[in-house]
């Protein structure tokens, strides 16, 4: 750049501030120039940081004076009886407020900060505590208990304990498991003001009293069912499959014709077994019939397995069959008793018609040959009757 360039420029900026110069005091801007400025198209004052007022000429406090003033931006000079950063501290607090007991002494000093001088026996920010149990022994109580002499007064001392401890002097942990909040055989683990439960295998939440479900990883494989237990689980697979986890494919057989009318089969399985059923071997030779094949009832349930009789359906078949015979071997005995009843040896018909003449001739020796007759569709009567009736007529 040419010197003569320069120097034209400087010209003109020196003739632009001139015009600037005029203009502003064209608008009679009265702000202080140093604290601030004129804005150029109000003619209001702009102040600089630290200044205040129309015409930036109050300066700013620092901020939180609460008695005092400034001269400088920033500042807090205390007025008469206030001290302290904040011109907050009243130098004359003792004597308006006496905040000393007991007959203290109240002391304030530079900063305004106040300070009581307790006389024999007392103690504390306004000496209002004798010197009691507390004071003396220096507060025995452990684990962060609380000495209490009832402000010095009590002439014994006591301590009030945290939540988790209690004792004379607070030197016991209250045991949390007291109470055996533990579910399911879990181990209970004291703490201070709590307790947390260690679970055994199945179990979980904060007293062990949820079980875990272990069926939640799906187990059971080829469509199995789970079923959910005390940290363990049982498949109920479906017909051709078996094993823990219903893992195992059972070998095609021949099975056994569908059941008839009223009997139905069960497609599953409990303990991870499969529901199989083993051809019944034909006895028959081609072109045979009508020969009796015997089927034992353990060849049948053997047999047919789970798809049969269940083991609640034979115990039911074993207790009908049971009465059955019971009701026919009942039955049989009462039938039998009443045939010896009228089985009993009757006496001959001479011994029956020569007892009755005998009878007959101790009262009408003739004409007793024609009562004697006996029919013998009626049936005789017995002896003992027929005794009975002789000794009566003899007597």
């Amino acid at each position: 750049m040419s010197p003569r360039f320069s120097y034209t420029l400087l010209s003109w900026v020196s003739f632009l501030l001139l015009i600037h110069k005029c203009t502003a005091q064209e608008t009679n801007c009265t702000c202080y120039q140093d604290n601030g400025r004129c804005d150029d198209v109000t003619g209001e004052c702009r102040c600089d940081p630290g200044w205040a007022g129309p015409r930036c000429a109050d300066c700013v406090r620092t901020p939180g004076c609460v008695h005092g003033s400034c001269h400088q931006p920033w500042q807090c000079t205390c007025d008469a009886g206030w001290t302290g950063r904040f011109c907050d501290k009243d130098i004359h607090f003792c004597a308006k407020q006496q905040p000393c007991r007991n007959g203290a002494t109240c002391v304030t000093d530079e900063f305004g900060e106040y300070s009581c001088l307790c006389p024999a026996g007392f103690h504390g920010r306004n000496c209002e505590f004798k010197a009691g149990p507390c004071y003396n022994k220096r507060s025995p109580c452990k684990n962060g208990g609380l000495c209490e002499d009832d402000g010095g007064y009590a002439p014994e001392l006591s301590c009030r304990c945290l939540a988790g401890f209690t004792g004379l002097r607070c030197e016991t942990n209250v045991d949390d498991c007291l109470l055996l909040p533990c579910g399911n055989g879990a181990t209970c683990l004291d703490g201070i003001n709590r307790f947390s439960c260690l679970c055994p295998a199945g179990f979980t939440g904060r007293f062990c009293t949820v079980n875990l479900d272990d069926c939640a990883g799906q187990p059971c494989l080829n469509g199995g069912r789970c079923l959910d237990g005390i940290n363990s689980f049982h498949c109920l697979c479906p017909q051709g499959f078996t094993g823990r986890t219903c893992e195992v494919l059972l070998p095609d057989k021949e099975t056994v014709e569908s059941p008839g009318p009223g009997r139905s089969t069960f497609g599953w399985s409990g303990g991870g077994g499969g529901n199989q059923s083993r051809p019944i071997p034909n006895t028959h030779p081609q072109g045979t019939t009508g020969q009796l094949v015997k089927i034992s009832l353990k060849e049948v349930v053997t047999q047919q397995g789970p798809a049969g009789l269940s083991e609640e359906q034979l115990v039911i078949l074993l207790v009908l069959g049971g009465m059955t015979l019971a009701v026919v071997a009942l039955t049989a005995g009462f039938v039998l008793r009443g045939r010896c009843r009228d089985c009993q040896t009757p006496p001959t018909t001479a011994r029956l018609q020569a007892s009755c003449r005998a009878a007959q001739d101790l009262q009408h020796p003739a004409p007793a040959e024609q009562e004697c007759k006996i029919s013998f569709l009626q049936p005789p009567p017995s002896i003992e009757l027929v005794k009975k009736k002789l000794n009566t007529e003899v007597i």
